[in-house]
């Protein structure tokens, strides 16, 4: 009970910080509308893909979305690192790890959020989910879980780095990792060793699972176990990882 409630007061906490920076919020959000927007209509085509190309497209927007965004988390991490913040809460009679988790469950509704406005876009640009309302569910959970992960991720690399200047370094190693997928176009179409790092990505994997859940062109429903072990498997690394590095701050 202890720890839900610190986690819930750190959750609050980082949910407050939305009012204070409105902008930051609001970036978060348009950013991948963006994206959706910019490769449906100015790059689009899609190559390799059969059907309509929007349907390819959205459900790879909403992985790709997924795996963006750790430098937020990051750079809000090692801010309280730099300014203090995390040892004040350290001192105080709390759960160990409720800073973490509390940070990471305000993230998890950042990202609902984005989620949420991004497939509005989707369905304002023609794209539809053809699976049905329990499949539909099952896809939001696997990007839920993958952005899950991720966010774990960039928590535990937050710890390590410790200053916001080293955040930049993170994005450049994220974006080779977000556009090294199938979320715009099918492996098929790429050269062979290309083609199979892009079907190892793990967010070409929750991609392949949400378009075969959605019913959409390059869905399989092979890739669902994989959808959901990747995420695992990740959580299961880094996890641990963050909450001992966290542990061992003050030592």
């Amino acid at each position: 009970m202890y720890a839900l409630t610190d986690s819930w007061t750190m959750t609050r906490r980082e949910l407050a910080r939305w009012g204070r920076q409105p902008v930051t919020v609001v970036v978060s959000l348009v950013f991948p509308v963006m994206l959706l927007l910019m490769f449906g209509y100015l790059v689009g085509g899609g190559r390799g893909v059969s059907g309509e190309y929007v349907d390819y497209l959205v459900p790879g927007m909403l992985a790709l979305t997924m795996a963006f965004g750790l430098e937020g988390t990051m750079i809000a991490v090692t801010q309280d690192l730099n300014k203090g913040v995390v040892d004040r809460f350290r001192s105080l009679p709390m759960t160990n790890g409720a800073v973490l988790v509390g940070r990471s469950a305000a993230d998890m509704l950042q990202s609902a959020l984005g989620l949420t406005a991004l497939i509005g876009v989707g369905y304002a640009l023609g794209w539809r989910a053809h699976g049905g309302p329990g499949a539909f569910l099952g896809a939001v959970g696997l990007l839920l879980l993958f952005r899950f992960a991720m966010l774990w991720i960039g928590i535990f690399l937050a710890l390590v780095a410790g200053k916001p200047e080293l955040v930049q370094a993170v994005q450049i190693l994220v974006w080779p990792v977000g556009f090294l997928s199938n979320a715009f176009a099918t492996p098929d179409s790429m050269p062979g060793w290309l083609g199979t790092v892009v079907e190892w990505n793990p967010m070409s994997q929750t991609a392949t699972a949400v378009r075969d859940l959605f019913g959409g062109p390059g869905g399989e429903s092979g890739h669902l176990w994989a959808a959901v072990a990747w995420p695992l498997a990740l959580l299961a690394v880094f996890f641990p990882l963050a909450v001992g590095r966290f542990a061992r701050l003050s030592r």
